[in-house]
């Protein structure tokens, strides 16, 4: 999948030939607005594509640091999982997923954040939390949030 949670209109038309040359066939978009970043626009792609594709449409988006975008790519027979996440102020974020979608975070990768914290927890947490992606989650969520067009029933009296 590709969310693009926010887009200047004027770039959309290049992100369309960037992920359409990235996959190797046109693509059009299905654009809306993006109501947290007015003036914006967001949309959703589902695409298919040999392993690697996916870092193909992610190295083919981060050029244009004004977006903020997910790319995920599901695992197959010989190949892991990927997340890419980037935002105009954080960057690239890269993790493997596993089957059900869930970050993996190597042993190397642990043991270095271990080493950095030595005894200090609260700098061992800090370590997970950026191994995690959790600056890019929670930059991206409130945009994540406005893709959610389910129409919503306020409950004036329950009973």
């Amino acid at each position: 999948m590709l969310f693009v949670h926010s887009s200047p209109r004027a770039v959309g038309p290049h992100v369309e030939w960037a992920v359409g040359r990235a996959l190797g066939t046109p693509v059009n978009f299905e654009w809306t607005e993006q109501p947290v970043l007015p003036g914006t626009l967001r949309t959703e792609f589902s695409w298919t594509g040999e392993p690697g594709s996916g870092a193909r449409i992610a190295s083919a988006l981060r050029g244009w640091e004004q977006l903020r975008f997910e790319v995920s790519e599901d695992p197959g027979a010989d190949s892991d999982g990927a997340r890419w996440m980037h935002t105009p102020e954080l960057g690239v974020y890269y993790a493997q997923t596993d089957t059900a979608g869930n970050v993996v975070i190597p042993e190397d990768r642990i043991r270095y954040a271990m080493e950095v914290a030595a005894f200090d927890a609260g700098e061992l947490h800090r370590e997970l939390r950026l191994a995690l992606g959790q600056a890019w989650d929670d930059e991206l969520e409130p945009f994540r949030h406005a893709s959610d067009f389910a129409p919503v029933i306020w409950l004036h009296r329950v009973g």
